[in-house]
């Protein structure tokens, strides 16, 4: 149940259909459930034209792996798959992808759900966004619902 970090623009697409080939699991699954965070051209009311994501490697990684095994304990999944860019990101471009893999739909959509959130609100990540007033380090994410 791999996680990674890459700099290098994402396809999220091309890497659930990668990434279930080499999953082995035949037809043993049948619910995917899926999420591709994206960057949007705006946040808290002003216009965003850029956006970079630090992070410390290893602590980075602990974490994300860290997440794959609290999920894989509380629901019944059959595989997870994390990928999170970092470096400069552009507006439209793919931040984040989340995908679980399990029997049935329930497991897959709530372990999807509760790792989107803990991603989101305490994955060691710091974003920097590019504003028509300046670069501005962003304090907390939003909401949201």
């Amino acid at each position: 149940m791999p996680s990674y970090i890459i700099e290098k623009p994402l396809d999220p697409w091309q890497a659930i259909s990668e990434h279930q080939e080499k999953m082995q699991l035949d037809t043993q699954f049948g619910a995917t459930a899926t999420f591709v965070g994206t960057m949007r051209d705006f946040n808290d009311n002003s216009d965003v034209s850029a956006m970079t994501l630090e992070h410390y490697p290893a602590m980075t990684q602990h974490y994300l792996d860290k997440l794959i095994a609290e999920a894989s304990e509380k629901w019944d999944l059959l595989d997870v798959l994390i990928i999170h860019r970092v470096g400069d990101i552009l507006p439209s471009q793919a931040i984040m992808l989340i995908a679980c893999w399990s029997a049935h739909r329930k497991a897959s959509l709530d372990a999807c759900s509760w790792l989107i959130e803990e991603l989101k609100h305490r994955a060691p990540f710091w974003k920097k966004e590019t504003r028509p007033d300046g670069d501005r380090w962003v304090a907390e994410n939003t909401d949201g619902f």
